[in-house]
């Protein structure tokens, strides 16, 4: 009569976390790249959403607004979002300038796995990474 065997040895159980650890050491980086894409593609749809509220106000008033609170406290507002309170998908809105005719508005990542890159746009919508 033979003795069944019940359960795993303690080789096979090393093998199958090793795969495991093996396959999260290839996703874990993959996650991380893709959140820090995705906040980046949303900073530069608020810096695009930002320019194109300053150029509408400038067609509307022929001058840039003297301050970004200009474009929020209408109605209806021109920018429907105040980006430049606290953080939005891990960045932070600054004005860098901001004249009669011309503006720079930065997003900075608040952290390298927040973002790549720091963005601005400037007079005309035209954007740049830092």
């Amino acid at each position: 009569m033979s003795n069944p065997k019940n359960g795993f040895t303690l080789v096979e159980i090393m093998v199958v976390v090793a795969i495991i650890a093996l396959l999260a050491a290839i996703a874990i980086p993959n996650l991380i790249r893709a959140r820090v894409n995705a906040h980046d593609s949303m900073a530069q749809t608020a810096l695009k959403s930002i320019s194109t509220a300053m150029e509408t106000y400038a067609s509307t008033e022929n001058r840039y607004p003297p301050d970004v609170s200009s474009l929020l406290g209408i109605t209806p507002p021109y920018l429907s979002t105040d980006y430049f309170t606290g953080s939005h998908a891990g960045f932070t809105f600054n004005t860098d300038s901001l004249t009669t005719y011309t503006y720079a508005i930065t997003a900075a990542p608040l952290s390298p796995n927040m973002g790549s890159a720091s963005f601005t746009v400037s007079t005309g919508g035209v954007l740049v990474e830092n």
